[in-house]
């Protein structure tokens, strides 16, 4: 039986991760990293594509908590005979990978199975399975290879390993799992003691460094913690999700794939570690950010893999019946290739911030900057799909517009002060002429407000950042139209859609949940234009909305009260700190806005 998405708690470390479900079973892992296949997929089909229980065999009550400030998750069991804790961590990666499980006693007696069953390839292939002379299980297929290490011992099967075992009170049961390749020796077994000590220190110490200390600083805490664990270390890259396919409706088609990192998220992402206090952070995801857009500007993508990959080749995986039955399963992202104007701005931005931060700037970073500022103001004019990667026909989005005004607003900046080298007359002329034409195009004085696309009535959330980015102040009658406009008709329970599915033409069936970053910016909009207690009261009780360790998805269905889409998801837990941060205006630190950088001049 599939567990509901909400229902998962993440560990991982720093290169992959996996999801741990209420119960305490693993049921999602792609090794060795984030990109990789998937060898735990019970979340998108059954047991038998892949899975890691861990439980007692009496009836129980399972309760869970994270050690603070930690990504290591302990589930406490309890039984009519007693109650066990089970620890479950990934130490940051070193040579090797590994997935560790400790089971204690707390009290009493408890008899305890364990069922352990990889398959590689997204759940498709049962490797080979062999028990060691040690008491270790090797797993191999093609050139994946696992190794299993336990303090009790367990008996294979077609592919299979099991095992039952008794923990008394005050005693440890230990399981390591742990990742090599085929083709080179077995890695060495892992001191699980010695692991905990080091893991923990190393998330304390991290978060440590986090200073923050508002009202909100435990949601913060928790969401920088999850967001560093969706980094790929290597590289500096964040993933937007460690799944795929998780459906934005249950039994819909609106399954992506978000095991990438999206340009887009790029100014969301620095300001939220840089306000946090996190500039190493920062700086490795602005150098991802620069390595992975280096090239021919008219080769810029919106994503890329976690090393900088650029084809994302899209196909379904057939033998997965998907989360719920909602298939496709998708794996790859065709919207790789689609043309996305706003990916200019949002580069542009995060450029600019990191600059203004004290980030260095590099001639190659800022002949990059130049080259692609220079390619948009041949292409600005364009329809393209939107920020929401609509896969019907390309339209005037008017997001995106903004957002090209965004790209030439920041090149000017930055070639004001830090000595971007480009035509900035052209560029001013340019950034002129896109202001007056959304103003003009793409505001309808019937609705009193900006709408989704030139000439349409079709309101989109997105709109609400036009005022975060400073395209026109939150006081201007115009966004206070836009903001109002989109509470009435995008609103459902107090949560906001990106957009109504059922009257826009975005090429997919209709039905989604509503969209939790949206909803954030609204806070953040709100708190801008002075309607503080409103957005307070609309931030907590975004909050609630949190699963029992303080995860969110992409979505939330407002109705069934569940979450819904990839999990958990990064752009969720951005918006949620950069709004906690506006509401408090920073805590003890201060805060930057994404305004803060804007032009004075308005058309």
């Amino acid at each position: 039986m599939q567990r509901d998405i909400g229902d998962h708690a993440l560990i991982g470390d720093l290169e992959t991760a996996a999801l741990v479900s209420r119960d305490a079973r693993i049921d999602w892992l792609c090794w060795p990293n984030f990109g990789s296949p998937a060898c735990f997929a019970s979340l998108l089909g059954d047991s038998e594509n892949g899975h890691w229980t861990i439980r007692p065999t009496a009836e129980c009550r399972f309760t869970r908590q994270y050690r603070d400030g930690t990504l290591i998750l302990e589930t406490t069991c309890r039984t009519h005979h007693g109650a066990v804790k089970l620890v479950d961590f990934m130490p940051v990666r070193g040579r090797h990978s590994d997935v560790v499980r400790l089971v204690t006693g707390v009290r009493g007696t408890v008899r305890m199975k364990t069922e352990l069953l990889l398959r590689f390839d997204y759940g498709r292939t049962i490797p080979w399975v062999t028990e060691l002379r040690d008491g270790s299980i090797r797993i191999i297929s093609g050139p994946d290879l696992v190794v299993l290490r336990s303090s009790v011992p367990l008996r294979t099967r077609k592919g299979n390993i099991y095992g039952e075992f008794t923990v008394h009170a005050g005693k440890t049961v230990a399981f390591a799992l742990t990742y090599g390749v085929s083709y080179s020796e077995l890695p060495a077994a892992i001191d699980h003691k010695r692991a905990l000590r080091e893991t923990e220190a190393y998330w304390q110490k991290w978060i440590g460094r986090q200073t923050f200390t508002g009202e909100y600083a435990a949601a913060i805490r928790r969401s920088l913690v999850t967001l560093k664990a969706l980094s790929y270390r290597p590289t500096g890259g964040m993933v937007a999700a460690p799944t795929m396919s998780l459906p934005e409706q249950i039994g819909g088609t609106r399954n992506w794939d978000y095991r990438y990192c999206w340009l887009r998220d790029a100014t969301f992402t620095l300001l939220a570690l840089m306000n946090a206090g996190y500039f190493e952070e920062a700086k490795a995801w602005r150098d991802w950010l620069v390595r992975a857009a280096a090239g021919s500007p008219d080769q810029v993508q919106i994503m890329y893999g976690i090393h900088g990959e650029r084809h994302l080749l899209e196909w379904e995986v057939a033998w997965l019946k998907g989360f719920k039955n909602s298939r496709p399963v998708r794996v790859g992202n065709a919207a790789s290739e689609q043309l996305q104007l706003d990916v200019y701005g949002e580069v542009a931005d995060a450029m600019l911030h990191a600059h203004m931060s004290g980030m260095r700037p590099h001639k190659p970073d800022l002949d990059m900057l130049s080259a692609m500022t220079h390619h948009l103001s041949h292409i600005w004019q364009l329809p393209d799909r939107g920020i929401w990667e609509i896969r019907g026909r390309s339209k005037q989005f008017t997001y995106s517009k903004v957002m090209a005004w965004v790209a030439f607003d920041r090149a000017i900046k930055n070639a004001e002060c830090f000595g971007l080298v480009g035509n900035v007359r052209i560029w001013r002329k340019i950034r002129d002429q896109i202001h007056q034409e959304v103003c003009r195009k793409g505001w309808n004085r019937e609705l009193g407000s900006f709408t989704q696309s030139y000439g349409s009535k079709h309101l989109d959330a997105s709109l609400l950042l036009l005022p975060i980015v400073g395209f026109l102040p939150p006081s201007d009658p115009r966004i206070v139209g836009t903001v109002e406009a989109i509470q009435k008709h995008l609103m459902r329970d107090g949560l906001l859609l990106r957009y109504d599915t059922g009257g826009s033409d975005d090429g997919l069936p209709q039905g989604e949940g509503a969209f939790l970053a949206c909803t954030f910016w609204l806070v953040t909009v709100l708190s801008e234009m002075g309607r503080s207690e409103e957005a307070r009261e609309k931030f907590e009780a975004l909050l609630a909305l949190r699963n029992d360790v303080g995860l969110l998805a992409e979505e939330y269905d407002p109705h069934r009260r569940r979450q819904l889409g990839n999990f958990p998801q990064a752009l969720s837990h951005i918006a949620l700190v950069n709004a906690a941060l506006e509401l408090t205006k920073g805590g003890s630190r201060g805060h930057t806005r994404r305004s803060d950088v804007h032009q004075k001049e308005r058309a």
